[in-house]
């Protein structure tokens, strides 16, 4: 077991560095994998050699040494494991590396060229991740999640682990069919909580029951990435030839149908229109994700554009509405926090300290109302109240995905009226407890308004920035 997942966005000015990533060895790697301890009767008799694999939230592109540094050492752990009958490849699938395309496919041919032809090798993958054609043929298995919100993380790994035992007893590798389908779509618009991407993944689904079909995946690939592979992808593995390219033909033309239909789940528009239908709402708690900035997809989790229209919003104080706002990293300010304490004053220069930003710093006074130290992922966290607004305040990168991310801090999500994070979609533990919720389109590393990111090593033409008539060749590949 191994490998390097992170999702990791070209436009963000954050470089990912070998802090940000939790890297595990031996029995700490082990333990990622529960059916290791638990036993199924599919892992019975295997022999699991945990070696390396690093996972960092999503953030900018990844330094070049860093990257180095973890494909080097799993290089040397792979060669002196001695022998091995397969690799499970545990990805994100989309890594962007300084100075480097196709990391993912690079990282799969160096373990190819280790070990040899007769490994097999499969490869577990968020559907948000990228499957150029050299990743889908330097792999023999690749399998990704089958939801967004991915609620089949766990899930996947196993079906990944599982398919590669299964083919290893066969004694032979599978027939692979993969298709690139030319389009390129930010995940707040595929959810599959709603059509089209719903139905187009329960029909992933019923392909890989198939008989001859032992594994279905799409990709719907990461749109803030700048390479020729950022597109969506389909790839189906199985005995079966005719039935996988037959399939992964059918599913990838209904892909490309359905590129109009995609969008977003909840209503989305500007900051200020959120805010105006939050303050409107009839019932409470209300979410706005501020969308352009979530340090999931890769954002830097300090540009101030959407705080700056909160504290210009007039109808919130004339309401007198509780709103928290979170969150924003700002190691300074913290320790500006913390040197007065709870309870004291600070005026604060709060963010937008990685350049470029498409805002400047903000101007805070407010109160310390809370202070927390080593939070695993977000280190050191302040609140800072100004008027009826709380701030939170964090040391390193953070999203906030779950009630308990709010009442760790003394925050009570429902017993406020507005409250604005740092994601995308919704989140499971949030999307229950929201009255309602909206999507704030806004500026930043993973801004949803593609045309402004200046992309510039896509393979074009690619929906939607190309919306012409173009008809894409959607014959698959077939190994």
């Amino acid at each position: 077991m191994c490998g390097i997942a992170i999702e990791a966005s070209a436009f963000s000015p954050h470089r990912s560095a070998l802090e940000d990533f939790m890297v595990r060895r031996g029995a700490e790697l082990s333990a990622r994998y529960p059916w290791i301890a638990e036993g199924p009767a599919w892992s019975r008799g295997v022999e699991w050699v945990p070696l390396l694999h690093a996972r960092a939230l999503p953030g900018g592109p990844v330094l070049a040494e860093v990257y180095a540094a973890l494909k080097a050492e799993i290089l040397e752990r792979a060669g002196a494991a001695g022998h091995l009958d397969g690799v499970l490849l545990d990805l994100h699938g989309a890594m962007s590396v300084v100075g480097k395309h196709d990391a993912e496919a690079d990282l799969a041919e160096a373990l190819r060229a280790e070990l040899g032809e007769r490994v097999m090798v499969s490869a577990s993958m968020d559907l948000h991740g990228n499957v150029s054609r050299r990743l889908a043929e330097a792999v023999d298995l690749i399998t990704c999640y089958r939801t967004a919100p991915h609620v089949d993380t766990e899930e996947t790994r196993e079906r990944a682990a599982r398919n590669l035992v299964t083919q290893l007893r066969r004694g032979a590798k599978p027939h692979k069919a993969w298709v690139s389908v030319p389009v390129l779509l930010a995940g707040e618009r595929t959810s599959t909580r709603v059509d089209p991407a719903k139905g187009l993944y329960a029909r992933v689904a019923e392909i890989a029951d198939l008989d001859g079909v032992l594994d279905a995946a799409l990709f719907i690939g990461y749109a803030w990435g700048d390479e020729p592979r950022c597109r969506a992808a389909v790839v189906l593995t199985g005995d079966d030839a005719e039935l996988i390219r037959a399939e992964a033909s059918r599913l990838a033309c209904a892909v490309f149908a359905a590129r109009e239909a995609f969008g977003f789940a909840a209503w989305a528009g500007s900051i200020e229109a959120c805010l105006e239908r939050a303050v409107a709402a009839p019932s409470r708690p209300y979410f706005i994700s501020d969308s352009g900035d979530n340090p999931t997809a890769g954002g830097a989790g300090d540009v101030t554009y959407s705080l700056a229209r909160l504290f210009e919003a007039p109808e919130l104080a004339r309401r007198a509405l509780r709103v928290v706002y979170a969150s924003i990293v700002d190691a300074d300010a913290v320790r500006a926090s913390t040197a007065v304490g709870v309870g004291g004053k600070v005026q604060v220069e709060l963010g937008a300290k990685l350049a470029p930003s498409p805002e400047a710093p903000l101007w805070v006074e407010g109160v310390v109302t809370g202070l927390y130290r080593g939070d695993p992922v977000g280190g050191d966290v302040a609140v800072l109240t100004a008027g009826r607004i709380e701030v939170i305040v964090t040391s390193r990168r953070k999203p906030y995905h779950l009630v308990a991310d709010f009442t760790d801090l003394g925050i009570d999500p429902m017993a406020r009226d507005i409250i604005i994070v740092k994601i995308g979609y919704l989140e499971p533990e949030l999307h229950a407890i929201a009255a309602d919720w909206c999507l704030a389109l806004t500026p930043g590393g993973v801004d949803q308004d593609l045309a402004r990111l200046g992309h510039r090593h896509l393979d074009r033409p690619l929906f939607p920035l190309d919306e012409g008539g173009f008809e894409p060749d959607l014959t698959p590949k077939l190994w």
